[in-house]
């Protein structure tokens, strides 16, 4: 009888460690898998908020090169207009020293001197403005240069009293105007 009893303590004894090692091992594996499923949502909840910052990035992106297209193209046609504007300027400036000097400043009828053409506006060939001064009778020299416009030049045109511009108006205006 001793035997069987020592055998059956042995066999409780057993069946005491095999449950304590198994609720041991179980809680063990839930916790593993919960740890393993709240990093896996934790990461997935990352990724939709990385996800949804790209696309609020993305919009605000769109967004920023229309309003840049839009600023670029506002400021080409106020870059073309500005040129327009300097080109009409320069041939008015350039009509007006003609006239100066044609109109009696400077030349009196039937002189032997021939006074230089003047011209204000940009060379075709130049990037920056120049003032250009040919002589009328040169015959060796290039000739005229005029500046660059879509207008012709009548549309410019200033009439000066015949007296030689002395003591009369300016009769003619600009079609602009």
């Amino acid at each position: 009888m001793v035997d069987h009893l020592l055998h059956s303590h042995r066999a409780i004894d057993q069946g005491a460690t095999f449950i304590a090692e198994g609720f041991m091992f179980g809680v063990a594996a839930v916790l593993i898998i919960g740890e393993t499923w709240r990093s896996s949502r934790n990461q997935s909840k990352r990724r939709d908020s990385v996800d949804d910052q790209l696309d609020d990035l993305g919009i605000g992106l769109v967004e920023l090169k229309a309003r840049v297209d839009t600023l670029a193209e506002k400021w080409e046609v106020q870059l073309q207009e500005e040129k327009q504007r300097n080109d009409e300027l320069a041939r008015i400036l350039e009509r007006v020293v003609e006239i100066g000097l044609r109109g009696g400043w400077a030349e009196f009828q039937d002189s032997p001197v021939q006074l230089p053409r003047v011209q204000l506006g940009p060379r075709p060939s130049s990037s920056s403005p120049a003032l250009s001064i040919e002589r009328e009778d040169s015959v060796d020299l290039p000739k005229e240069e005029h500046s660059i416009s879509d207008l012709p030049p009548n549309d410019t045109k200033i009439d000066v009293a015949k007296d030689g511009g002395k003591g009369g108006s300016d009769k003619g205006k600009s079609k602009d105007s």
